[in-house]
């Protein structure tokens, strides 16, 4: 310190620092658990808060519906009415045109007459409630109908599978392995006593048939898997290029330009990245069923092992490595390693899918 033209100093020992540093920090850590003590109690508060007010809601909303049914059942009934009427639209739209009358094989009920009878019933005994017994028998109708419907898509599919040589029963196989499943129990329940209509049964196995059956389509080869610009050898007997004798070629060639892409035929894992010998540079797609593509003499890869693929997407570049006279794509079908001819798939399964509502993939074979 400067003071009347002489210098003097004052000297600060190291346990006198420490002891201020230490006051210091101590300050600040009793300011931050104050600060965290009012945020916690302000948290719990709101917490609180609103949950009482979401119960509060849920009563509310449970006694009004309760007087509602209480003072105006007729109110109830329109309610109703008009949430069915939405449904039967939605149902329409996404299946189409139900069905009411079953065909020759199927065991779908038909509950018409019988639910006539209940409704005529209800309103004889229970006039106000008579609304509400013709919009059970609506659902009824309805949930049969869809059942018709699944059961007839099942039945498509079930035939394209066996008509390409594939088990239809390999598909189903998913509907009753258990392994590695769980999650919360939702039950198809239809009454308050817990216990489920045996049509509404009968409707959630359809479904889940239609939906295993589908899939197994849906991974059936149905994309080019390369620019159709030339097949220059079809899938049986021909003379070898190499040889001059008769061979067998277990696949089809398409022939392109070196590094033109080469797609995957259907939606499937990919199970081998490599190289195999006559094939050269070769990917293998698994699309479960016993079925896998081959994707031969590559110049380049585009995709590893156990990638998921869709149909159409780009997976290698067509080459000419291992047994190969020129640049081309050697594609096989493959059922439990046995090589099976290319062309009904490519050429069927786009037009099975348009019948069974779905959409098909770019590049279609015609």
């Amino acid at each position: 310190m400067r003071s009347g033209g002489q210098v003097r100093f004052i000297k600060v020992s190291s346990r006198t620092q420490v002891f201020a540093a230490g006051g210091v920090a101590a300050l600040l850590l009793v300011w931050a658990l104050t600060m965290a003590a009012m945020a916690l109690s302000s948290y719990v508060s709101n917490r609180d808060r609103t949950s009482l007010l979401e119960r509060e809601a849920k009563v509310a909303t449970s006694e009004s519906r309760l007087n509602a049914y209480g003072n105006d059942i007729g109110k109830v009934a329109d309610d109703l009415k008009r949430r069915q009427d939405f449904i039967e639209k939605t149902s329409q739209a996404v299946f189409g045109d139900l069905p009411k009358d079953a065909k020759a094989g199927e065991t779908v009920s038909n509950s018409s007459s019988e639910a006539a009878q209940t409704v005529k019933k209800v309103s004889m005994a229970i006039p106000q409630a008579a609304e509400l017994a013709e919009i059970e028998a609506r659902q009824l109708a309805l949930i049969e109908g869809m059942t018709r419907i699944a059961d007839r898509r099942s039945a498509i599919a079930e035939a394209k599978l066996a008509s390409l040589g594939l088990n239809p029963q390999a598909a189903l196989a998913s509907l009753t392995d258990k392994s590695a499943q769980g999650g919360p129990l939702l039950t198809l329940a239809t009454s308050a006593d817990g216990s489920i209509d045996p049509r509404f049964q009968r409707f959630g196995l359809s479904l889940a048939r239609m939906d295993a059956l589908e899939r197994s389509v849906a991974r059936l080869p149905q994309v080019l898997p390369a620019s159709l610009e030339y097949i220059s050898s079809g899938f049986g007997f021909r003379i070898d290029p190499f040889t001059g004798a008769g061979a067998f070629h277990p696949g089809l060639d398409f022939r392109g330009p070196i590094g033109a892409p080469i797609f995957a035929a259907a939606r499937g894992t990919v199970s081998f990245v490599g190289q195999r010998s006559g094939y050269g540079n070769c990917v293998e797609i698994d699309h479960g069923n016993g079925l896998i593509t081959r994707y031969a003499h590559m110049s380049g890869f585009r995709t590893v092992i156990g990638k998921a693929v869709m149909p159409g997407e780009v997976i290698g570049l067509i080459g000419s490595t291992g047994r190969s006279t020129g640049p081309h794509l050697h594609f096989e079908v493959r059922i439990n390693d046995r090589p099976v001819n290319p062309r009904p798939f490519l050429e069927a399964v786009p037009h099975v899918l348009e019948k069974t509502g779905q959409s098909t993939a770019p590049q279609p074979a015609r």
